[in-house]
């Protein structure tokens, strides 16, 4: 194996071009464990709605997959590998899968190796787990990981167990050779700009390739050409699709909102409905992420529309602490019926059966 590998031509230049990659949540039974007839279907609905990839093994997947009391980590990442490569081969697709990486350094080489074993194209590596480390000791845990599995890097807020990375650190981060994206993910857009203008510096715009994860800020950022200055003049570049959580549910309106936003990018002007419509999915993530509650219930919101479509049986999750917050289904109910435009009921209506069969 060389000291960096790297994925499939097709996977590069599908990255650049722009995708929808849903994270990919958990389904349990009432007994909190692996519910596979359902977490088989949820990856069947990903990619019945046309998504280019998925990413297991995440936030939204639970981290707690890895505690020793579950072992899940395997056999989720093995199932949805599974499932996804006999639906690619029925279609004639080819979808990009993402893995999640993440603890210090030893686990995540080992995660890493997990990754490439089971055909995963590359590693979404959090370092949430390195809080006291300073930008070397970070630069050479990603390095270590990198030399196992193509990486996509990952600024995930720390209301989500992510950690602030500075401008500094994402300069480095960018020369790891096999850095093919990063999922931009602080909910901040002062952080998010560092990650952007760290990418320009490095030279390596055309390379890596930039994805959202500010569920409060999808559309905008997904719409929006970024201006950078460097040492060879100015860089222009764009974020190429999105890595997220609220695309775990109405998936295929997703899919349709990142084709629209393609039709529009690089022209002068974009019709006022775009920014109505932001504004919109930021509401219905608010609700879906808890944002009242500081993200406390943004797993299980993310089940709750997945429970009221018949894709879950329940909005579980492995802590049994960890629930919907008093008035989130409520505000699920309420950004239902506002933006009806904005769900995919009728889609999983009429595919759900074939999906958990």
């Amino acid at each position: 194996m060389p000291d960096y590998p790297f994925p499939p031509a097709w996977v590069l230049r599908r990255l650049r071009e722009g995708q929808v990659i849903n994270a990919h949540p958990l389904a349990l039974t009432s007994s909190r464990k692996l519910d596979e007839r359902r977490q088989r279907a949820l990856t069947r609905y990903y990619h019945a709605a046309g998504v280019g990839g998925m990413a297991v093994g995440v936030h939204t997947t639970q981290f707690r997959i890895r505690d020793a009391q579950h072992g899940l980590l395997k056999p989720v990442l093995q199932l949805a590998a599974e499932t996804i490569a006999a639906r690619d081969a029925r279609e004639q697709r080819a979808t990009l899968r993402v893995a999640g990486i993440c603890g210090l350094t030893g686990q995540a080489v080992k995660e890493a190796a997990l990754v490439r074993e089971l055909g995963y194209h590359a590693g979404l590596l959090s370092l949430g787990a390195l809080t006291g480390q300073g930008d070397e000791e970070m630069i050479a845990h990603c390095e270590a990981v990198a030399r196992e599995t193509p990486l996509f890097g990952f600024y995930l807020q720390p209301a989500a167990g992510g950690r602030r990375l500075s401008h500094a650190f994402w300069r480095r981060f960018a020369e790891i050779p096999n850095v093919i994206a990063i999922k931009v993910a602080p909910f901040n857009r002062y952080q998010t700009f560092d990650v952007i203008r760290a990418v320009a510096e490095s030279g390596r715009a055309n390379e890596i390739a930039l994805y959202t994860g500010n569920d409060d800020n999808i559309l905008i950022d997904l719409l929006t050409q970024f201006t950078a200055p460097t040492g060879r003049g100015e860089t222009r570049l764009g974020i190429a699709g999105g890595l997220l959580g609220h695309w775990a549910c109405w998936t295929r309106r997703a899919v349709e909102l990142l084709s629209d936003c393609k039709r529009w990018r690089g022209l002068e002007t974009l019709p006022a409905r775009l920014l109505t419509l932001a504004a919109q999915i930021t509401d219905c993530n608010a609700a879906f992420f808890d944002a009242a509650n500081q993200f406390a219930g943004c797993i299980p919101g993310i089940h709750e529309v997945l429970r009221r479509q018949g894709l879950l049986e329940g909005a579980w999750c492995l802590d049994p602490h960890e629930s919907l917050s008093p008035g989130q289904a409520d505000e699920i109910e309420r950004v239902h019926r506002a933006y009806p435009h904005l769900n995919d009921d009728q889609f999983v209506q009429e595919h759900r059966d074939e999906w958990l069969s």
